[in-house]
């Protein structure tokens, strides 16, 4: 690996973190554990496209522990982890087959999978399967979100292809 692609990946996993925090900070407008905007996905979907797999997988891991660490709560590190590997290995399959036009496409599902992912890991540590009851939600609120964020990278992709730095 060289040094201005470890650079640009760092520099990527910073940007993540930062949206991350802020993001943090911004109250839920629904009252469901687990329901959010998850804008720092924007990062992660856009390396999808743009880097290699091992590459993204980095970036994504790295923002995964530093986020935990940085907002004080080592339990949502299990939640994060086991949704973004969901969400990960999903879109790993369908950049496959998607465009760069349909990047929006492979957000929508890997949001999806994440929240799977995170209420997998919820009821593993619960024990019980009770928690199911928001799967309806969260698949929802997954299309959103993910529909939201793929769009932006999709237009982050498009627009620094025309810029040229692509």
């Amino acid at each position: 690996m060289t040094t201005k692609k470890l650079t640009y990946m760092a520099l990527l996993t910073a940007v993540a973190l930062i949206i991350f925090v802020i993001e943090a900070q911004i109250p839920s407008p629904i009252p469901v554990p687990g329901v959010k905007l998850g804008l720092a996905n924007i990062i992660t979907v856009f390396a999808m496209f743009r880097l290699k797999p091992k590459e993204t997988f980095l970036i994504l891991v790295c923002r995964i522990l530093l986020g935990a660490v940085f907002a004080g709560q080592m339990m949502t590190l299990l939640y994060s982890f086991c949704g973004g590997m969901c969400c990960f290995f999903l879109m790993l399959l369908m950049r496959r087959i998607v465009t760069e036009e349909q990047i929006w496409v492979c957000s929508v599902a890997g949001a999806m999978a994440h929240n799977l992912g995170q209420l997998a890991a919820a009821m593993a540590v619960v024990k019980t399967f009770g928690l199911i009851v928001y799967l309806p939600v969260l698949m929802v609120s997954g299309m959103l979100a993910g529909a939201f964020t793929g769009f932006c990278a999709q237009y982050l992709l498009k627009h620094l292809k025309k810029l040229g730095t692509y």
